[in-house]
């Protein structure tokens, strides 16, 4: 397939180049500046430049690609109103995927996060959360779903809260910066609450799994580690960096905090069982190992 990506030099979208490449297929990915190109052109990809807020050029991709895979997403966690900007631009972005891809049967494979089920670990049934600060994603993400009714291929890689490779990424990667940048590796709550975790290179092949073969309108767990509790996880870091362990505020944590908070262990046994996806690279706990101070 001639597949166009969005967030395609990013630690996920990394690995997703790669892994396409390795597989035959082309792949152009979008790209806002001359380094993320030359990085892109670096690993064997074409390049387009623009960013999500570009619709035209994304309509473009999207019509002339067999294939589409979105992972762009705003990195500015600043506060409410800079994460709710991010949500706006990439809905924005996804309808125009979306719209270009109407009627073709071409597959369009989004991102969202694992959800939250009360007392057990979430499976690929569980619908996305309706409220809390990241909850716009998950009305757009069921929006795309939708077009599978009008003959769009559409599917859903759920990623959990980290997805690390060499000791960085995801949820633990942003409290690992946080933790080097006041000197203590903090964690909100009181530690117990767990997270999902997958390696980068685990996800790119389940992201490049779904693709080729997901049926439309279905959504799966890229998830490896079911969940390790995030003071365990902190402690690791905290180890690795010479840093005291201690728990902080949620509020310390700005917009982030409730999610930070919740107990979120989730499962993949449909993923894998369906779509024979096995994930063979280390655990978060492994790969925190790979932290220097």
């Amino acid at each position: 397939m001639r597949v166009f990506i969005t967030g395609g030099t990013g630690l996920i979208g990394s690995a997703v180049v790669a892994e396409l490449l390795s597989a035959g297929h082309s792949v152009t990915a979008l790209t806002r500046s001359e380094a993320s190109a030359a990085k892109a052109r670096a690993a064997g990809a074409d390049t387009v430049n623009g960013g999500l807020t570009d619709l035209a050029v994304l309509r473009e991709q999207a019509a002339s690609a067999d294939g589409v895979i979105h992972l762009a997403f705003g990195n500015d966690f600043s506060s409410p109103e800079a994460l709710a900007a991010n949500i706006a631009d990439e809905t924005a972005a996804l309808e125009a995927l979306g719209d270009a891809l109407v009627g073709t049967g071409k597959p369009l494979v989004t991102v969202s996060g694992t959800p939250q089920a009360e007392g057990r670990p979430s499976t690929e049934a569980d619908p996305l959360p309706t409220h809390g600060p990241v909850a716009g994603r998950s009305i757009t993400v069921e929006k795309i779903l939708a077009l599978s009714e009008s003959g769009v291929r559409t599917s859903s890689v759920r990623l959990p809260r980290t997805v690390h490779a060499n000791g960085e990424g995801g949820f633990a990667g942003l409290l690992t910066r946080i933790a080097r940048q006041t000197g203590v590796a903090g964690y909100p709550g009181d530690g117990a609450q767990r997270w999902p975790a997958v390696h980068a290179l685990d996800a790119a092949v389940l992201f490049r799994l779904a693709l080729e073969n997901a049926p439309a309108g279905t959504a799966w767990h890229a998830v490896a580690d079911e969940g390790d509790p995030v003071k365990d996880i902190m402690t690791v870091v905290g180890r690795r960096l010479g840093l005291p362990v201690a728990e902080v505020p949620a509020e310390n944590f700005g917009p982030l905090g409730p999610v930070f908070v919740a107990d979120q262990p989730a499962s993949s046994a449909r993923t894998r069982a369906e779509l024979g996806w096995a994930p063979t690279h280390p655990s978060l706990l492994e790969d925190l190992e790979n932290l220097r101070p």
